[in-house]
């Protein structure tokens, strides 16, 4: 079978995982592992399994989760600068958090807040908390998170990055089924130069892209 394609950079690619009911490829030019498109749930398969998160925006555990992206914002910005939780989810725990303090968060989830007239919008920051890993199109999806960044703005990310951490085939983070696109440090670097972001700040337990 021809490997297929990358989906953020339309390259070329090389079996690199199967197992089980798992299937993956590893782009040769920016080291994006991916599930090729005939693995992917459908929409309602994918819907009813976030349906099932227990996301609730009180939990002291699921605050605690998003915080890193939380506490960067408000290092970074004032309350009166306008954000936006790109995939919400079904619990919107970081506008949540925000608004407490006094600033101001849409909310835009794909499945749970579709209000599509929010992306005709420009932002002084994006979250994009445990969303990226879900893009079926990622290089149409990180074209339009920076398109939503008013200059100097940023976006702040959270994923699992795989760094060799342990044998590919034995991580956890590659048995969700939705996790269909698993980025590398070389990844994140591509989308930096590709979208001409001036600034990639990769921690631990945050991703920061810099408008």
């Amino acid at each position: 079978m021809i490997s297929p394609t990358c989906p953020l950079c339309n390259s070329t690619s090389t079996l690199f995982c199967e197992k089980a009911k798992h299937l993956f490829y590893k782009c040769d030019t920016c080291d994006g592992i991916f599930r090729p498109k005939h693995t992917f749930l459908t929409a309602e398969e994918e819907k009813e399994h976030y349906e099932k998160h227990n996301n609730d925006i009180y939990d002291e555990r699921y605050q605690a989760f998003v915080s890193p992206i939380v506490n960067a914002v408000l290092q970074d910005f004032y309350p009166e600068a306008k954000g936006l939780d790109f995939g919400s989810g079904t619990g919107p725990v970081i506008a949540k958090m925000l608004t407490d303090k006094g600033y101001q968060v849409q909310n835009y989830d794909l499945f749970f807040a579709n209000d599509v007239s929010l992306l005709n919008q420009k932002y002084d920051y994006v979250s994009c908390c445990e969303v990226m890993e879900h893009f079926h199109q990622p290089y149409k999806e990180f074209e339009l998170l920076k398109s939503l960044l008013l200059p100097k703005g940023k976006l702040y990310c959270k994923t699992e990055v795989f760094n060799n951490q342990k044998p590919f085939e034995n991580w956890y983070y590659k048995d969700d089924f939705t996790h269909v696109f698993i980025y590398q440090p070389k990844t994140m670097e591509w989308i930096k130069a590709e979208f001409h972001f001036s600034n990639l700040i990769i921690q631990e337990k945050l991703i920061v892209f810099e408008s």
